[in-house]
């Protein structure tokens, strides 16, 4: 954008900064994901010393019943994606992620006020239920402040954050637990949402076109792409109702839930069981697993931040989406596939690691894919379709991290746990061929014209 030499330099300034002001708003939404994964990645690491605190007190509690508890976060997390969808989306973001923030962030400090098993899991359980509406809100925001072609970039940005939010969680843990207890550790681990919620409030809306800060030139990127309306009156949109009935009998609404399911499953190994897979078949302690899970981890953060940089790349130079997403996927993931199998005949544990960390950082590169998909196919019903797609990852995230002990029981080694991992990335990868991504999941929301 040129600027006129008559303009003062505070106003040239000015409209510098206004044809940025889609990125602060990424800025608001990635810092939020942040405080949500330390929320609720931080409790891994204070588990141990949560149950022998509770065993001095008279309180035995297992291993596996504290899994459990924790695990219950995503049993609500996915069974109220849909229903605080439905309040994104007729409440808008604005409204919604600023109550879906701080009730969270609420909840999520009480934790240290739980005096046993019963009280983690009805502070999980309401962790689950509020933190469900943040990523529909994101995603509906995306879909309104960011041109059409270049969705990739924020989801990508947005999904590398879930990773650096939680390496920040266990790292803060790590050192806040020992010092002040984790009562204390929790309780000021829901204090950034609480600001987050009120500065996010006083500052965004949800249309670019009320903010100040919006100059004419970027809306004019915002909107290039996309196609006009007509229910972008707010009173139109309010009395609309979501079409659940195309959205659902739609083949490819279900295939992208399917490849969300399994990406999703395959994930969560490296959140859950992948330190106690090295200890138990490679002889590594507890520290050096704890610094080689972390390797995957930043594959993922890494992969997500590339991916969609890359994705809508390839948009722009092919103005083909199903090469931009679903050929990008497809190889991606069938990529993580081989090189998890590959690590199988790799005898030294690090380079193991390596390889494993590589098939990470190619299936997160599709991250931002199953993001943007839901904005190419969803249109203004974005959030509906990406609640949905979003329920089925949280799903697979619950399922198999619970098979995987079953698994190891059976067989009476890990061995087939691998094969099952590098078959769930295959799986996702078959999902991404089987539906047509240029025709849009809702028929009356025409998608971008691409081939």
């Amino acid at each position: 954008m040129l600027t006129s030499p008559y303009q003062s330099p505070q106003h040239a300034e000015t409209t510098r900064r206004q044809s940025l002001t889609r990125f602060v708003v990424l800025a608001w939404l990635c810092s939020a994901a942040i405080i949500a994964y330390i929320q609720r990645n931080s409790m891994g690491v204070a588990e141990s010393t949560i149950r022998e605190e509770w065993k001095s007190q008279g309180l035995n509690v297992d291993k596996p019943a504290m899994g459990w508890a924790m695990n219950s976060f995503l049993i609500t997390y996915a069974v109220f994606q849909i229903p605080t969808g439905l309040v994104a989306y007729y409440l808008g973001s604005r409204k919604g992620l600023p109550i879906f923030t701080a009730v969270g962030s609420a909840v999520s400090s009480c934790l240290g006020l739980a005096g046993g098993l019963f009280g983690i899991y009805g502070v999980r359980l309401g962790m689950g239920t509020f933190q469900s509406g943040l990523f529909p809100c994101a995603a509906t925001t995306i879909t309104k402040w960011f041109p059409r072609m270049r969705v990739g970039l924020p989801n990508g940005l947005l999904s590398a954050s879930m990773s650096i939010g939680g390496a920040i969680g266990t790292t803060l843990a790590g050192l806040l637990v020992p010092r002040i207890g984790w009562q204390a550790t929790f309780a000021i681990f829901g204090l950034p949402g609480l600001v987050w919620a009120v500065g996010f409030w006083h500052w965004f809306r949800d249309r670019p076109e009320d903010h100040s800060a919006v100059s004419e030139e970027e809306l004019e990127t915002i909107r290039e792409g996309r196609p006009p309306d007509p229910n972008e009156n707010a009173l139109v949109k309010k009395s609309e109702p979501i079409p659940w009935g195309t959205i659902l009998s739609s083949a490819s609404m279900w295939w992208v839930g399917a490849q969300q399911f399994f990406r999703a499953a395959g994930y969560m190994f490296f959140a859950t069981w992948f330190a106690t897979f090295l200890q138990e078949t490679r002889n590594v302690s507890v520290q050096g697993s704890g610094l080689l899970n972390s390797l995957p981890l930043l594959g993922v953060v890494a992969g997500a931040s590339i991916g969609g940089v890359l994705s809508d790349w390839i948009l722009r130079a092919s103005g083909s989406r199903w090469m931009a997403r679903q050929g990008l996927s497809l190889v991606c993931l069938t990529g993580c596939a081989v090189l998890i199998l590959a690590s199988l005949a790799v005898k030294n544990t690090t380079l193991a690691v390596l390889v494993i960390t590589a098939g990470s950082f190619c299936a997160s590169l599709a991250a931002p894919c199953a993001y943007a998909i839901t904005i190419d196919l969803g249109g203004r019903h974005v959030t509906a379709v990406f609640s949905f797609m979003n329920m089925c990852g949280n799903v697979g995230g619950f399922a198999f991290p619970i098979l995987v002990p079953y698994l190891v029981k059976w067989t009476g080694s890990w061995s087939l746990v691998l094969y099952v991992f590098a078959g769930i990335y295959a799986a996702a990868a078959i999902c991404w061929v089987c539906f047509d991504s240029r025709r849009a999941i809702v028929p009356d929301v025409e998608p971008a014209p691409t081939t």
